[in-house]
């Protein structure tokens, strides 16, 4: 599949990593970074969904969506392990469930400017509710090798589990296109532990074109 990520910021919490090993699955090794284990919240908006080498698809080609997720790897190929995904589509949930077997979940998610700055807020219900302002707040970079942002980011696939066996697929996109970043969060019950309040990790990138493969058994 095809599509677009715009105006999407990373949130890093450090987290320890017995604390993140609890949510993953076994056949998956938990990766740390300076010392830690690291949990991503990524709200973002999709644009320009569709088929690879189709145009996009009416009516799902762009929704709202935010990520909450880790950091994995196996068989010497790092990758994305997700919590929970929220999206706005009902289409989108339910097919992402099906072609992926990923975690989504159907949300109440609006997207607002105010001057250079991005509102976002999502709600699922049962508690789980993210808020927050952001905007970019400096020059764009690529992640160097090894750093700590290229760890972060840098990531050409995810895993996801079904039925005891475990799955990848390979993303395919440019480096990232980053940039520091300021953020205000208001609420963030998103995340299955508790994260720290104060001094996340932020960066943010305007916009990402990414193709996803299909699954395929790990």
């Amino acid at each position: 599949m095809g599509q677009t990520w715009d105006d999407r910021l990373f949130l890093h919490y450090r987290v320890p990593a017995e604390q993140l090993r609890a949510f993953v699955p076994d056949g998956l090794e938990l990766q740390q970074h300076s010392g830690s284990g690291w949990l991503g919240v990524t709200p973002f908006v999709i644009t320009a969904l569709r088929a690879r080498g189709l145009l996009p698809l009416p009516f799902v080609s762009s929704f709202r969506e935010l990520n909450v997720r880790t950091y994995v790897t196996r068989d010497g190929k790092p990758g994305i392990w997700f919590f929970s995904l929220d999206a706005s589509s009902q289409v989108a949930v339910e097919a992402a469930r099906r072609l992926y077997r990923l975690p989504y979940f159907l949300a109440d998610i609006s997207v607002r400017r105010r001057g250079d700055e991005i509102l976002y807020d999502c709600s699922r219900g049962s508690g789980k509710a993210f808020a927050a302002a952001y905007r970019a707040d400096g020059a764009v970079f690529n992640p160097e090798p090894g750093s700590l942002e290229g760890f972060l980011t840098e990531r050409y696939c995810l895993y996801a589990e079904h039925e005891g066996e475990l799955y990848r697929a390979d993303i395919h996109h440019r480096p990232w296109p980053l940039q520091p970043a300021k953020a205000r969060v208001d609420l963030n019950t998103m995340p299955p532990v508790k994260v720290p309040r104060d001094d996340p990790l932020v960066h943010f990138s305007a916009r990402q074109d990414v193709v996803i493969w299909p699954l395929e058994r790990a």
